[in-house]
């Protein structure tokens, strides 16, 4: 784990040196003596641990790796910051994309997924997702929630690109929207979710992209059986993408984050944190599943 935490914070401190100006603008003020980079290495490594909670995560650290980060901030300090730099978080996770080369395939998934922030029948009248969160359905798991749902475009390798959160009452295209235009000229591949040919011909029409899905069965026009197992194969990738997410480090589904500005700071360090596990993979060996080293990689997008 020291050796992990020391890779994490050399690649972090990298690209923090060689973007952070861009990114921060030059703010004026003390620098902090916990430097950013220091902050921005922890971030990600709340999700390489099964630690349900940040408070948790925290109290290991500081037990047993206070060698490391001498400077620790006290755990309070430390929560305002980590919300506060979720957004230099994001841009290193874009940074690494770019390293990755998946910032320029022309080919992507699209998929959403609940993410539930209270229980269906606690009241929310006083929580502080009122009002942003919603009542949803996701029909294929039959589950009726109370939260948001994330939309998220992947590579056909399954590794996110894009993605957004929405509250769960909002219509599966209207919701993939959202991703859809930050992306130009791709093809599009999706479930039953974003049939609808106006729809698709909009997109096209806005931002040349493609939508390609399964078809129903009382549609006229009908996709060949060839393409549609093809599809089907290849959206396995995307399922595989979002059991990354939900089932290494902190659920996704239990994120215990009391404010909305608390959710998306921790749903960006997941995604920031899903890259990084595969950078680590392919230019350092290290399998974060099995805290291991892995000779000789497989597959550039193998975690």
């Amino acid at each position: 784990m020291e050796t992990l935490l020391t890779v994490i914070f050399v690649i972090v401190d990298d690209g923090y040196q060689a973007h952070g100006h861009h990114y921060l603008h030059g703010n004026p003020g003390v620098k902090p003596t916990f430097t950013d980079s220091e902050m921005l290495s922890l971030m990600p490594a709340m999700d390489i641990l099964s630690y349900a909670s940040e408070r948790r995560f925290y109290a290991f650290i500081k037990a047993n790796y206070a060698a490391l980060f001498p400077r620790l901030i006290d755990r309070s300090q430390f929560n305002r910051r980590a919300r506060q730099m979720r957004w230099l978080i994001e841009k290193l996770r874009q940074h690494w994309l770019e390293i990755l080369g998946c910032t320029l395939g022309t080919h992507l998934l699209l998929d959403t997924k609940p993410v539930p922030v209270m229980s269906y029948k606690r009241a929310k009248q006083h929580s502080d997702c009122a009002g942003v969160a919603a009542y949803g359905v996701c029909a294929s798991r039959n589950l009726k929630y109370f939260g948001f749902k994330l939309v998220i475009l992947t590579t056909l390798d399954g590794m996110p690109v894009v993605y957004e959160l929405v509250p769960a009452n909002v219509d599966e295209r209207a919701a993939a929207e959202t991703v859809l235009e930050w992306v130009y000229a791709c093809d599009i591949l999706g479930d039953k979710g974003f049939i609808g040919e106006e729809w698709q011909l909009e997109q096209y029409h806005h931002h040349r992209n493609r939508i390609w899905t399964a078809q129903r069965a009382n549609q006229a026009r009908q996709n060949t059986p060839a393409f549609d197992q093809w599809l089907n194969s290849v959206r396995e990738r995307i399922e595989g993408a979002f059991n990354e997410l939900q089932n290494i480090g902190r659920n996704l589904e239990r994120l215990l984050a009391l404010t909305v500005e608390g959710l998306c700071t921790r749903i960006m360090v997941k995604m920031a944190n899903h890259v990084l596990k595969v950078l680590l993979r392919r230019d350092y060996n290290i399998a974060i599943v099995s805290f291991s080293y892995v000779y000789p990689d497989p597959s550039p997008f193998s975690l």
